[in-house]
């Protein structure tokens, strides 16, 4: 959807991949957003626990069934 001064808004479709850093004496998740309206060599790599506050929807949850 295309706003009045021409601009849109970018919306996460996908998650692609999923990676953990370390930085000093810290890890920091990260995981790679593939966005509405791009192609896949445009996605690009997010915080992951931003991602997951904004669109929990991309984040299924996972439960061991007994």
């Amino acid at each position: 959807e295309v706003k009045e001064n021409l601009a849109y808004e970018e919306v996460p479709i996908e998650i692609l991949d999923r990676q953990v850093k370390r930085l000093r004496n810290k890890k920091v998740a990260s995981v790679k957003v593939l966005w509405r309206n791009h192609l896949v060599e445009g996605a690009t790599w997010k915080a992951e626990a931003n991602m997951k506050s904004q669109y929990p929807h991309l984040f299924p949850s996972t439960s061991i069934q007994a």
